[in-house]
């Protein structure tokens, strides 16, 4: 995402992107693409006018807002964008939080795995108030984004928005998760089955099985998971608690998140979503390990 802005704003010859993280040098690709890196989150605030953020908890969201509110900065005028997956109760927080700074917030959380980002072609749920959603649309349409779906000036719709989506895409993991496991224990064929999934489905679909079939839901221990299966069991949380309280039940969620956590407790945190597979596997009799996935307990030792 930030590589497809910072391209674009080069293009345009406009003022380069500043960025910050915890761990700086991660960045070191966007700084040799001509980005400017900020060690301090306030001073990248005090130098930009708007401010994407994409982050792992609605702690860490919250913890950037309030230092930044905390400094001497004024944040008159400045746009708050983010992109990340939170509870709308967080959103509503920071929109409130901002308000009462002179700033704007931006409820924008993407749909789309790592090569949908990399090729700019995410999905953007947005809400916050009009006029600064337009003037932000520019440093998304066609930038880091193929469409935008507009939820209006409630920054609370997004994050539903974004948590009924996961609820799908976790769903859809756990679903095929089950269908391999019992197409492996029948003897129908793993590959067979992802080839039905892909025939009869499409590649969406055939993508999650192949991050089952490709062992990519156990990867090596050097080698970071495409969606963290830590940060899937927080979503899942948000909506298994937001169902809770709306006397609604997400069965398949309960079966998901159960089986994630203990994923999580038997091969330790360098897991992928997937891994539910892997729970899948052990409840059949089969190991947790598959012949492509990493194997054994090393995150453990």
């Amino acid at each position: 995402m930030s590589s497809n802005l910072q391209r674009y704003l080069q293009a345009k010859d406009l003022p380069p992107l500043r960025y910050s993280n915890r761990t700086i040098a991660k960045g070191d690709a966007l700084r040799d693409a001509g980005a400017v890196p900020e060690e301090e989150f306030g001073a990248l605030v005090q130098k930009s006018d708007v401010i994407f953020t994409m982050i792992s908890t609605d702690d860490v969201l919250k913890d950037l807002l309030e230092t930044a509110a905390a400094t001497r900065i004024s944040l008159e005028g400045k746009i708050f964008v983010d992109t990340s997956t939170i509870h709308p109760d967080t959103s509503e927080w920071a929109a409130r939080h901002l308000k009462d700074h002179g700033a704007t917030f931006i409820a924008a959380p993407v749909f789309g795995a790592s090569p949908v980002a990399a090729a700019g072609n995410l999905i953007f749920a947005m809400a916050g108030p009009t006029g600064a959603v337009e003037r932000v649309r520019p440093l998304i349409m066609d930038v880091m984004g193929r469409s935008i779906i507009d939820m209006g000036e409630d920054v609370r719709k997004s994050s539903l928005l974004k948590i009924s989506g996961n609820i799908l895409v976790i769903s859809f993991m756990e679903v095929i998760a089950e269908a391999q496991v019992f197409a492996e224990v029948v003897g129908v064929g793993t590959q067979q089955m992802e080839d039905f999934i892909g025939n009869m489905f499409g590649p969406v679909l055939q993508s999650y099985s192949r991050r089952i079939t490709s062992g990519a839901y156990a990867p090596p221990i050097d080698t970071a998971p495409g969606f963290a299966a830590a940060l899937a069991c927080k979503d899942m949380k948000h909506a298994l608690s937001i169902a809770d309280s709306s006397n609604a039940r997400l069965c398949t969620l309960e079966t998901a998140s159960k089986r994630l956590n203990t994923a999580r407790e038997y091969a330790g945190e360098n897991l992928d979503s997937s891994a539910i597979y892997g729970i899948a596997r052990l409840e059949a009799g089969l190991s947790f390990w598959s012949a492509n996935s990493r194997q054994g307990n090393e995150s453990l030792t």
